[in-house]
This record gives structure tokens, sequence and C-alpha cells, in this order.
């Protein structure tokens, strides 16, 4: 093959690739059920950044039209000739003050009103309501804890884990911050990213504007479980908001078959010194001694667990107790990075039986998930 079919040939290769790589990026964004999709706004904090996403974007894909094309201009105006000489060089324009100037004022021209967009936007999302109602959000290896202080008392009254439930129409004020190392607090569809830092407070505020699952996905890379350190927010009718913090507000029920009976003995003699479980630990005189866990008072009443990776109801409202099962027989093998020695939850050793009563207790604690709705993905 001769030197001109060798090059048409690589000419050919690379269009193929090329265009094989655009059709990818194309098809892409065409997936459906994408719950993290930050182009779907369902709040008003969301909204506000889209607002200002949008014209930003429209802005620079103009921008990159213009410029691609002046280098693809200057790339075939420019282009070596055949009849110029091996050493021949470009006309410089070093010294070229009127393109220079350009150059330097034309981005200063576009990026100034965007700057001003931008802080507005920015002032727009520090905007507090005083009805709003402030949750501690805390990221711990690897799951999200959220507190009420519902009195206003300074005191924690409801604890709970991987789900954050929230009445909508009405905001909620963020306080987020860290157990162990930097996490990054994530809902796409209600607000953007905030850092949860050990030992500072950062703040973020979001609203729901219906009822709905809103998914969220820690952003920050805090270990070899970082992927699987998700969270939910619930959004609640204000009046099912309100019964869900009344019955929050209870101790955990006491049991009523032998089975729960049973299940409790087991869950007093080896849970509880990690999870507290309101109205239990307290009677049974048992501290927490490992530092950071879950609290599992009302944990039926939750849709996931192990930091929102398993689903505790089926699509049909029943109970996946199979994989409840599993991960309560040897948590280190569900949830990677806890096999490596690193935080989690251990394999407790517990017999099948044994098993078996732990479920059916944890089960008790409610009547079912406080959302059985679309999960808006």
């Amino acid at each position: 093959m001769n030197v001109r079919g060798t090059a048409t040939m690589h000419r050919r290769r690379t269009s193929l690739v090329v265009g094989l790589t655009g059709l990818t990026l194309l098809l892409t964004g065409c997936v459906s059920g994408t719950p993290l999709d930050t182009l779907q706004p369902e709040g008003p904090a969301a909204r506000t950044i889209q607002n200002l996403v949008t014209p930003v974007f429209a802005v620079a894909a103009v921008v990159f039209v213009l410029v691609e094309g002046a280098v693809v201009y200057i790339l075939w105006r420019y282009r070596r000739r055949p009849d110029e000489p091996d050493d021949a060089a470009p006309e410089q324009v070093h010294g070229n003050t009127r393109l220079e100037v350009g150059w330097t004022i034309l981005p200063a021209v576009i990026l100034a009103p965007i700057a001003v967009f931008t802080v507005a936007t920015i002032f727009t999302l520090e905007q507090r309501d005083d009805d709003a109602i402030r949750i501690d959000v805390r990221g711990a290896q690897w799951w999200w804890e959220f507190s009420y202080d519902v009195d206003g008392d300074g005191e924690n009254d409801i604890v709970t884990a991987a789900e954050m439930v929230i009445p909508a129409g009405r905001q909620v004020d963020l306080s987020i911050s860290s157990y162990d190392v930097i996490h990054s607090f994530w809902i796409p569809r209600l607000n953007g990213k905030r850092d949860a830092v050990p030992g500072r407070l950062s703040t973020l505020s979001m609203e729901a504007d219906e009822p709905g699952y809103y998914w969220g996905q820690c952003t920050e890379f805090c270990g070899l479980s970082h992927a699987n350190m998700r969270m939910r927010v619930v959004a609640l009718p204000p009046d099912e908001y309100e019964q869900w913090v009344q019955t929050q507000l209870q101790p955990a029920p006491e049991p009523q078959t032998a089975a729960e009976q049973r299940g409790r003995a087991v869950f007093i003699g080896n849970c509880a010194s990690c999870h507290q479980m309101n109205g239990v630990n307290e009677v049974a005189n048992v501290p927490l001694v490992a530092g950071v866990a879950p609290n599992l008072t009302h944990f039926a009443s939750r849709n996931a667990y192990a930091g929102g990776i398993f689903e505790l109801y089926n699509d049909d409202g029943s109970v996946n107790r199979g994989q409840l099962e599993a991960w309560i027989r040897n948590a280190p093998a569900e949830k990677p990075a806890y096999a490596q020695g690193q935080r989690g939850m251990p394999a407790l050793g517990l017999t099948e039986a044994q098993i078996d009563d732990v479920v059916e207790y944890l089960l008790s604690t409610a009547d079912g998930p406080v959302w059985t709705g679309p999960r808006n993905d």
C-alpha cells in the first residue's frame, strides 16, 4: 500500500473513532431512571441554581462554537502548502496591540455579567426563613444521621438515619458536619452540594415543592465504601409530617409476640452497646460504647438502611426479609470496606434462630415505611 492509501485509511479510522465517541456521548444523555439528575429541579433552591446554569451554559456554548470555529478556520487557512519550503515559518503577530487588547477585554466583558448574576444567586441561596425547620446532619463512614430539635431546647428529640423526613412546601435549614472524615451532602433536585467537615458547621437550605422521594449521594471520597454512602429526603404533606414527628417522639414499642420478646433480648445483648433504641437502652441500663452508629428506635418506618444501599421494603410493600437477615448475619460481606477492617458493623455470630427473632423485633418498631408513594426516579 502506498503512502497516500495509508494516510487515507488512517483518516477513515480516526473519523470512525471520533464518530463513535460522539454517538456514545449523545446516547448517555438519553438514559432514563436518573434520580440524581441536576437538570430536574423540584425545589426553590434547585430552580435558582438552574436559572443561573441555563444562560451560563448558553453563553459557554456560543463561546465554544466561536472558538472552535476560529481554530478550524486558522488550521485550514494557514495550513502548510505543498509548494512551501519545510522551514517556512508563519507570519508572527506578536506585538499586535489591538489583537492582544481585544482578546483580554472580550472575556472580561462576557464574564462580568455572569459574575454579577452568580453573586446574586449566592445571596439568594443564603436567605433564611424564620419558620424553617432546623435539622442537624452528620456524616459518618458510611451513612448519614439526621437529628431534630423539635421543642427548641437545644437537645435532639428525634435521631434517624439514611432518610431525612421533611414537610413539603416548607424551608428546611441544615447544619452539616461530620463525625470522622470529610463527606459531602448532595440532594441534586433540591439544592447543590455542601461539604461535611469534622469540627465545622456548614449551612444549607432546601425545600421540596411537592411530597415525594428525593435521592442523594455523598460526593466527597471518604473511604473504600464512599459510593455506598447514600441518603434520601422524604417530603411529606404537612399533616403527615406532624404525625411522623409525634410517632418518632415515642420510645420503641413494647414487643408483643414471643419472637419479638426474644429478639429484644438478643438486641440488648448484642446490639444495644452500639445502637440506641430509645426506651430500651435506658431500661436495660446498657451504655453506648461504640461511639457512632444509627439510632434504630423506629427502624421499620424507614425505606432503607446500611447507608441507604438496601431497601427494607419491596415495591409491593412487603419486607425484603432476606436482605435484612443477610445484613444482620454478616454485614462485612454485604457492604464493601467493612471486610477490610474499616469502620462498620461487624459479623455478630448470631444463630439463625436469633437472626429471625431480631428481625421480628426490628420490624415491630413501626407499621410500615413512612412513604409508600412514587420515588421521583
